[in-house]
C-alpha cells in the first residue's frame, strides 16, 4: 500500500482579537495583534519585560490586568502606590508605554476593521455580528493569498453564538482560518491585554471624543507603522 505524501505545511499566523466601540456612538471595531509561532516567544517576552518595567516605575504588579478603559477612566487601582492610582497623567503614561512596546517589537503586527452605524439596541448587536463576519472573511482571504493558515483567539467566554457561526460558514475546502475561535479571558492572557490596548487606542483615533483628545493620535504615533493594512478598514 502506497502512503500518500503529505502536503507541505503552510505558515501559521495567530490573531488575538478584541472588540471596541459602543452602542451609544454607533462604532463597531475589531482590532487584533498578530504574530507567527516563530515570533510568539519574542513578542511575549517584550511584553513581559514591559510588565517588569511597569512594576519598577509605577508599582503595577505583572499579574494585574491592564484593562485600558478602566485604567484611563480611573475605574481601577492597578498600582500598590496610591499616588499612581490618583494620577491621570501617570495612568496615561502606562498606556503609552504599552503602545510603544507593541509598536517597537518587530515580530508584531496589528489591524482593525470597523463600521459606524445608526443602528441601536438589538440592531446594533446584529451589526456587530456582521462586522465580525467581515473580519473573518478579510483574514481568511489574506491568508489564502499569502499561502498561510491562521487561528483566532478572542477575548470572552464563548457565549456569543455569532462568533462561532462566522467561522463555520467558511468553505471547508478552501478556508484558511482553522478551528472555531478560541476564547481567552483577558485577565488570564497577556496577549489579550495587548489586543485591548490596540483596540482602545484605534477606537479613540476613529471616534475622536472631545474628552479623549489626549489619545486621538496614539494610534498614529505608535501603531500605524505596524498596521498590516496601513490603517483601519471600514466595512
Amino acid at each position: 500500500m502506497t502512503v500518500p505524501t503529505p502536503a507541505p505545511a503552510s505558515p501559521l499566523r495567530l490573531f488575538y482579537i478584541d472588540d471596541s466601540g459602543a452602542n451609544t456612538t454607533g462604532y463597531i471595531t475589531y482590532s487584533w495583534i498578530e504574530v507567527t509561532p516563530a515570533g510568539w516567544n519574542t513578542g511575549l517576552k517584550a511584553w513581559l519585560n514591559l510588565r517588569k518595567a511597569l512594576y519598577a516605575t509605577y508599582k503595577i504588579p505583572p499579574s494585574t490586568e491592564l484593562h485600558t478603559t478602566k485604567l484611563i477612566g480611573g475605574r481601577m487601582n492597578p498600582s500598590t502606590d496610591p499616588a499612581v492610582n490618583a494620577s491621570k497623567a501617570l495612568r496615561r503614561n502606562v498606556t503609552q508605554d504599552a503602545l510603544r512596546v507593541i509598536g517597537a517589537t518587530p515580530e508584531l503586527r496589528i489591524g482593525t476593521v470597523y463600521r459606524q452605524t445608526q443602528a441601536r439596541g438589538r440592531a446594533y448587536s446584529a451589526e456587530r455580528d456582521a462586522v465580525y463576519v467581515k473580519l473573518v472573511d478579510h483574514l481568511d482571504t489574506r491568508l489564502g493569498l499569502a499561502g498561510e493558515h491562521g487561528m483566532i483567539f478572542m477575548d470572552g467566554d464563548g457565549t456569543d453564538p455569532g462568533y462561532l457561526a462566522a467561522h463555520r460558514d467558511l468553505k471547508i475546502t478552501s478556508r484558511r482560518i482553522i478551528e472555531d475561535p478560541i476564547f481567552q479571558a483577558s485577565h488570564h492572557s497577556q496577549w489579550m491585554q495587548m489586543a485591548d490596548v490596540v483596540a482602545w487606542s484605534t477606537y479613540q483615533s476613529l471616534l475622536r471624543h472631545p474628552g479623549k483628545r489626549f489619545a486621538w493620535h496614539w494610534y498614529a504615533q505608535h501603531l500605524q507603522a505596524i498596521d498590516i493594512n496601513g490603517g483601519p478598514l471600514r466595512q
